[in-house]
């Protein structure tokens, strides 16, 4: 197998990962700044006159988005508009609102939703916690094989060390000793699957999104947030979808 993704996003498939590129302290506080400014502003654009229907139209291979803990659907928009643009209907899940329950309950969500639509050759495009919910409904609650693929960004597959701080519990289960993810780690039929799109530097899973037999495409971002607006993640949503 060849070796990981380099700067410039060139997806590789990887039997291994490597360490997370080291980031300065300086360079690390001010991704988090844009990360934050970036957080905020797709917030107040939730707001906005954009609904979930203007996206259902399209004949290519059907998407159903999920986002991280915290956020709605309008996070992931600028994804969203891409894969329209190209022609993908894409389905939002508003039952899962700000995705605070346990991974395995979201999952079931994702997949009962994916039953009702009677949907098939289903894309996932996720990002953060979204990623660790869609692959748990491709290894354990789609024995039809509905779900076709998943492309992840910024997922953390092997945790973060910052969770094990975390003041609430739906924080915590991003602890390396989670069981679901921990369980999760041991599921490595469905990572040819899944195409994990990552920054050089996370500022909230510092360890890295690169995941073992998956399609890893390191963009040259940092943050969590804003990668999902940077035009080489779109590229390789892009590529994914086709």
């Amino acid at each position: 197998m060849t070796g990981p993704a380099t700067d410039g996003g060139e997806p590789t498939r990887t039997g291994w990962v490597k360490p997370p590129t080291r980031v300065g302290v300086v360079r690390r506080s001010w991704w988090a700044v844009l990360d934050w400014v970036y957080a905020a502003v797709w917030q107040v654009r939730s707001l906005g006159p954009t609904t979930a229907d203007d996206y259902l139209s399209g004949d290519g291979a059907p998407v159903v988005v999920v986002p991280g803990v915290y956020e709605t659907w309008h996070f992931m928009r600028p994804l969203m508009d891409a894969l329209h643009d190209a022609g993908h209907p894409v389905h939002v899940l508003a039952s899962l609102r700000h995705n605070l329950r346990p991974v395995p309950v979201s999952a079931a969500e994702v997949m009962a939703s994916i039953d009702e639509l009677d949907l098939r050759g289903v894309l996932l495009v996720t990002h953060s916690k979204g990623g660790l919910i869609g692959k748990y409904a491709m290894a354990e609650l789609d024995p039809d094989g509905r779900i076709d693929r998943m492309v992840a960004v910024s997922t953390p597959f092997a945790g973060s060390v910052y969770a094990n701080l975390a003041p609430v519990a739906h924080l915590r289960v991003f602890r390396a000793a989670d069981p679901v993810l921990a369980a999760l780690a041991q599921e490595r039929d469905v990572n040819g699957r899944i195409t994990s799109v990552y920054g050089v530097f996370d500022t909230l899973i510092p360890g890295g999104s690169e995941l073992a037999g998956a399609t890893n495409v390191r963009v040259p971002v940092g943050g969590h947030f804003r990668i999902l607006g940077d035009r080489r993640t779109r590229d390789a949503v892009l590529a994914a979808a086709r």
